[in-house]
């Protein structure tokens, strides 16, 4: 009887430390590709699937390891609780030093470039470059120049509408502001799927939490090459980007010749043409 009460114990004992050897859990999905000495980390902008940077991941996968990442929440991918600005730096760090990625580049759209700076100047020693496609230190500040972060900033009212709206609400929602975001009408529907698949919580959350996020004085510590691509709207506003990016010493501003937000999409010769020259360099 001893001898089967001792068996039991020991597979107790290995099922708990299978369970608890199981990799972790972060808030996005990684996709691993490619084959180089180097690495690229790809951060989507808001509610966008890593499918974003499909193209330009295969324009890079020859030569360096692609990790590509879809934040919890968005796109289909699985919620968890949580989600915040600060939150998935952090974690998104903490995957870069568990996975022992060295001399790192990220390249972040919209909100991912956010991320990608903020990484940038909180853990410099991870990361040897970023690019920033078309994102700002301080996105509120653009349409309120006296804007300052609210400290515990409540975000339960934006939550709460957003998730009382029905589906077709929600659906028209993304069908007026996609066409703002991207002139190549045949990417608009494909980039409204990615928006409507997303938790409404974490969409109306997260939207909330990185309206209130203020980088400027933070991008003064960023010691890596950085490459800034903007859209080409926002030639018209050299001066106030220019202001929002003079904290940051080593960033190289580029203004696209055409289109709006994904720039990936709108003026992708050009894109490519700046990156290659920035990563391949």
């Amino acid at each position: 009887m001893k001898k089967y009460i001792l068996i039991i114990a020991l597979l107790f004992s290995a099922l708990c430390l299978n369970v608890f050897a199981q990799t972790k859990s972060y808030p996005f999905e990684v996709v691993k590709t490619g084959k180089g000495k180097q690495a690229i980390l790809f951060i989507p902008g808001f509610a966008s699937s890593a499918d974003v940077w499909n193209e330009t991941k295969a324009n890079f996968e020859k030569d360096f390891t692609c990790y590509t990442l879809t934040m919890a929440g968005f796109a289909g991918v699985k919620p968890q609780p949580n989600a915040s600005f600060a939150n998935w730096e952090n974690e998104i760090a903490n995957y870069i030093k568990e996975n022992k990625i060295e001399k790192l580049i990220i390249i972040g759209h919209s909100m991912g470039g956010a991320l990608a700076m903020a990484l940038a100047a909180d853990y410099p020693e991870l990361i040897s470059k970023i690019v920033v496609v078309d994102s700002l230190p301080c996105l509120s500040a653009m349409m309120n120049p006296s804007f300052k972060s609210k400290e515990n900033n409540d975000c339960s009212p934006i939550i709460d509408q957003m998730t009382a709206m029905s589906d077709a609400q929600f659906l028209e929602m993304q069908k007026t502001n996609i066409p703002r975001l991207v002139a190549d009408v045949s990417k608009q529907d494909l980039i409204i799927s990615w928006g409507i698949k997303s938790d409404r919580k974490t969409f109306a959350g997260v939207f909330c939490d990185f309206a209130n996020t203020d980088l400027r004085e933070k991008i003064s510590t960023i010691k890596c090459p950085s490459l800034i691509l903007l859209e080409s709207y926002f030639v018209n506003f050299k001066p106030t980007i220019e202001a929002q990016y003079k904290n940051l010493k080593t960033a190289n501003l580029q203004y696209a010749n055409k289109g709006l937000h994904f720039i990936m999409y709108d003026d992708t010769t050009w894109y490519f043409a700046q990156l290659n020259n920035f990563i391949k360099s």
